[in-house]
């Protein structure tokens, strides 16, 4: 992250907010509610710092011997954060009714404040497995001195030449021929056929395999087996990302559009209204990270690469049923070839699968510093997505 330091920055300061700052749940547990989200995608390196931070904070190390362990209230998040990490979708207003009701309730205010911590660890994990933090090698992978700074997650890759996909493709290249013909052939199609555009994206995806291998196949979905020393944080490991095409009634679960509940119209002013403050940290990290630019890629300078970030951020929304009505996804075909959307994929709904040799085998033409600014991406797009589903549940049990 040191390698985007104006990022960096945002991101340190919302870090601190929620898992320092003055929210209303103690910091005990906030930071037991990281080692729950972290522990979906088996993230031992995030789930060995919270547990850490969680003794620091005076927590109690019997609730270190499992989820079955700790008082009834947070087991009773544990649901949530399952639903939210693989298949936001299906959460519901009736979700937010059962933990707010009982004995064990939570307030809305709570709940809020750890929704956010939830989303922004399950992003963080996507981060550092997509980077090549969290595959399980003992030494991080090391780049020149001049690029090597401290960070609060930092990893580094060794530059090589194009694989023989992206040569088959054109590579770099190509890649500015079909952005250039995109500016200046721009088309409008109808509702309807953009509509059928999203859809076909949406459909490819549900086809689209993923990077990275150690899985088995339970029901029909791919999972890996929990390390021993994290298993105890990890309940029904099975339960994993499905593909939004495939989730059965159209008619149960609708696509999310975002011109009926976006950030900026609706879950902005309704996050800050329940946890001050957290809804401004966020929108400057959403912004900072959709608009960030260097103007160049790999060795080309002078590069518009917007329609490349926005087509990044727009398919990984997809994949959690999310369209954007005024963005042309026939783009997302142009501009992302078939083995990125494919480590996309897998970063964001599987990152326990991805390897740093993934991580190396991607966008080979670009800088490291790049790469990471896509993994960045990656974070913030899906986080932004999780909450979404999330304060539309709120806003529902709410009205």
């Amino acid at each position: 992250m040191s390698l985007h330091p104006q990022y960096l920055k945002i991101f340190n300061k919302s870090q601190s907010f929620i898992m320092r700052g003055d929210g209303p749940l103690p910091f005990h547990y906030r930071h037991y509610i990281a080692i729950m989200a972290a522990g979906r995608h088996q993230c031992s390196y995030l789930i060995q710092q919270q547990v850490n931070e969680f003794l620091l904070q005076g927590g109690d190390e019997r609730w270190l011997n499992g989820l079955h362990s700790i008082p009834a209230k947070l087991r009773d998040l544990y649901e949530i954060n399952k639903i939210l990490a693989h298949r936001p979708w299906l959460i519901t207003k009736h979700h937010i009714e059962k933990l707010t009701k009982g004995s064990d309730s939570w307030s809305l205010g709570e709940l809020v404040h750890a929704l956010v911590i939830l989303s922004h660890y399950h992003a963080i994990s996507s981060f550092v497995f997509g980077v090549g933090i969290g595959d399980g090698e003992d030494e991080p992978p090391c780049c020149c001195p001049s690029i090597a700074h401290k960070s609060a997650i930092t990893t580094t890759a060794t530059a090589s030449v194009p694989s023989d996909h992206e040569l088959m493709a054109g590579g770099l290249d190509a890649l500015m021929m079909r952005m250039k013909n995109l500016d200046e052939h721009r088309q409008e199609y109808s509702a309807e056929e953009q509509t059928k555009r999203y859809e076909h994206v949406e459909s490819q995806s549900a086809e689209l395999g993923v990077v990275g291998s150690s899985t088995t196949v339970v029901d029909g979905f791919s999972s890996s087996r929990p390390k021993p020393e994290i298993s105890q944080f990890i309940d029904d490991p099975d339960f994993t990302y499905q593909d939004f095409a495939r989730r059965g009634s159209v008619n149960l679960i609708p696509t999310f559009r975002v011109q009926d509940y976006s950030w900026d119209d609706h879950a902005f002013s309704l996050i800050n209204r329940l946890y001050n403050d957290v809804g401004n940290l966020l929108d400057d990290k959403f912004r900072l990270m959709y608009q960030l630019t260097y103007n160049f890629m790999g060795s080309k300078k002078d590069v518009d690469t917007s329609r490349f970030r926005t087509a990044i951020w727009n398919y990984i929304q997809c994949m959690f049923g999310i369209r954007h009505d005024d963005y042309d996804y026939g783009e997302v075909n142009q501009v992302l070839e078939r083995s990125l959307k494919a480590y996309i994929k897998t970063a964001v709904c599987f990152p326990e699968r991805v390897t740093r040799a993934d991580y190396n085998n991607i966008l080979k033409e670009l800088h490291h510093s790049e790469k990471i600014h896509v993994n960045l991406m990656l974070l913030e797009a899906r986080i932004q997505a999780e909450l979404l589903y999330a304060l539309r549940a709120v806003m529902r049990y709410m009205t």
